[in-house]
């Protein structure tokens, strides 16, 4: 099922043995386009700190009571690696994390999540020497902020178009599906929809996402309606629309 982004923030991460803290914003990758950490702001009882939570760690999301699973315990959490959430995170300091977890890396494979396409634990944890990078300690290029995002500029092949305002995740794999665009800025229009993977361009100093789509086709695509569910008919509609295979073929 897809949901929107934005509902994520302010859900309580719910631990085995108690509260965790509210998600804050969630880190995605614009390179493979997942959602790969929940920046959670822990309160008081970790000094007001802010820590990752993977999805790998995620058992369920109960939408209904607004809270996130995850399969981790309170000291867990509180012995992670300390990342500072104001700065680009490193790929040094996701190899610190991930080796604190045992969890594989996303980057090492051709899949979505590296060997997987879901976030799942592998059947022996990786020791951290295993997990390579390239990047050192850098910060990730395409590891970015949803909240960050939100409001930039669309840019389509011929004219601009509106802006981005929300992305669409499917809930199992954590992928981001579509980039959700509001029009009502430059027409009297519409909430639509673009695969991101159409996304030609991000150049973030101008904080413009510039699509390989024109703008006319964008305005004669089917209306997107946050208040209902968007169902794999709907999908299929704007596909054919587009004249282009769907992702799941």
């Amino acid at each position: 099922m897809l949901h929107r982004m934005d509902k994520l923030v302010g859900l309580t991460i719910g631990a085995y043995d108690g509260e965790i803290g509210k998600v804050k914003d969630v880190y995605f990758d614009d390179l493979r386009w997942a959602a790969r950490y929940l920046v959670v702001d822990a309160g008081s009882w970790l000094e007001d700190r802010r820590v990752l939570i993977s999805p790998i760690a995620v058992g369920n999301i109960d939408w209904d009571k607004g809270i996130v699973h995850v399969k981790l315990s309170r000291q867990q959490v509180k012995d992670s690696p300390p990342i500072d959430t104001d700065k680009p995170v490193s790929r040094q300091h996701e190899l610190e994390f991930l080796g604190y977890y045992g969890y594989p890396d996303y980057w090492g494979g051709s899949m979505l999540w590296g060997a997987t396409p879901f976030p799942v634990m592998p059947i022996s944890p990786m020791p951290v020497d295993d997990v390579v990078t390239a990047d050192g300690a850098q910060g990730d290029p395409h590891l970015r902020s949803a909240a960050e995002v939100s409001g930039y500029r669309l840019q389509a092949t011929d004219e601009a178009m509106g802006h981005l305002q929300d992305l669409l995740f499917d809930e199992e794999s954590w992928a981001i599906r579509y980039i959700v665009v509001d029009t009502r800025n430059w027409w009297p229009g519409k909430q639509v929809v673009i695969p991101p993977q159409w996304v030609k361009r991000l150049d973030w100093p101008e904080k413009i996402v510039s699509v390989d789509v024109a703008r006319d086709t964008v305005r004669a695509a089917p209306e997107y309606d946050p208040a209902l569910e968007f169902s794999r008919e709907q999908e299929q509609r704007l596909y054919q629309h587009y004249q282009r295979p769907g992702y799941w073929d």
